[in-house]
């Protein structure tokens, strides 16, 4: 035998959103790595905690965190930031090499806990391809609640017009490229829905399925102002803020 990996999708903050896969996998952890991103995401590693207590039917797990290394910011899309991504990336990869190798037993099962899904803005997956190359394991993935999923259903929505499609994109990429039809932009920290036109819809939702869910709807001209208030104001109080919204032409 030799070491497993279960990266595990846990939903969107709501731990109902965690699925059956998900518990067969937890419970099938002996050692779950967490990163440590400082005291004001400390919040973050304790959701994970909790969700391990409800599902977890045997004790005997441990969690082990792991120092997040810096990551060097500059201008997005350059070179600079490429190589930025590229550099923290391969850093996380050898401090997440040496939790494995050190921590877990030559057969044993650890797990990496994923924010909604793995597959989505998330970079666990290729970071764990570059930790191949420095330890031997398996790994499988079991997918999760996006937030883009828990956005539409607490707005009560449809994700798509009819026969339409839907971009996913970032703010900064909306910003560049402007809205054709539905997006669904992810990563902004700027307000970019400002950019577009005043009768453009937004379903903005913030901190979805956590008791600090916040939800706004309306028009860009009605409600714009109002959810860039509110997201400062929620940045400011918890030290953090992860949010989503949905657009529409």
């Amino acid at each position: 035998m030799t070491r497993h990996i279960h990266v595990i999708g846990i939903g969107a903050g709501d731990p109902d959103y965690v699925t059956a896969q998900a518990v067969a996998a937890l419970n099938d952890t002996q050692v779950f790595f967490a990163m440590d991103k400082g005291a004001v995401k400390d919040d973050l590693v304790a959701l994970r905690r909790q969700i391990c207590e409800r599902f977890i039917r045997e004790p005997g797990y441990r969690f082990v965190e792991l120092t997040d290394p810096e990551r060097v910011r500059t201008v997005p899309d350059s070179p600079a930031y490429r190589q930025a991504v590229a550099d923290w990336h391969d850093a996380r990869a050898r401090v997440w090499a040496d939790a494995i190798s050190t921590e877990l037993g030559p057969d044993g099962v650890g797990a990496f806990l994923a924010w909604g899904d793995p597959s989505l803005y998330d970079s666990t997956l290729r970071i764990l391809e570059k930790v191949c190359e420095h330890v031997e394991f398996t790994y499988d993935v079991i997918p999760g609640i996006t937030a883009v999923q828990a956005l539409t259903a607490r707005h009560r929505i449809p994700l798509n017009d009819v026969g339409e499609p839907v971009l996913l994109t970032t703010g900064r990429r909306l910003r560049e490229d402007g809205l054709t039809g539905s997006a669904v932009v992810m990563l902004d920290a700027d307000c970019s829905f400002q950019t577009c036109p005043p009768e453009t819809r937004i379903w903005w939702g913030a901190y979805l399925g956590t008791p600090d869910e916040l939800l706004v709807a309306g028009t860009v001209g009605e409600v714009g102002d109002q959810i860039a208030s509110l997201r400062a104001e929620a940045r400011a109080r918890h030290g953090w803020i992860m949010d989503t919204y949905l657009l529409r032409a």
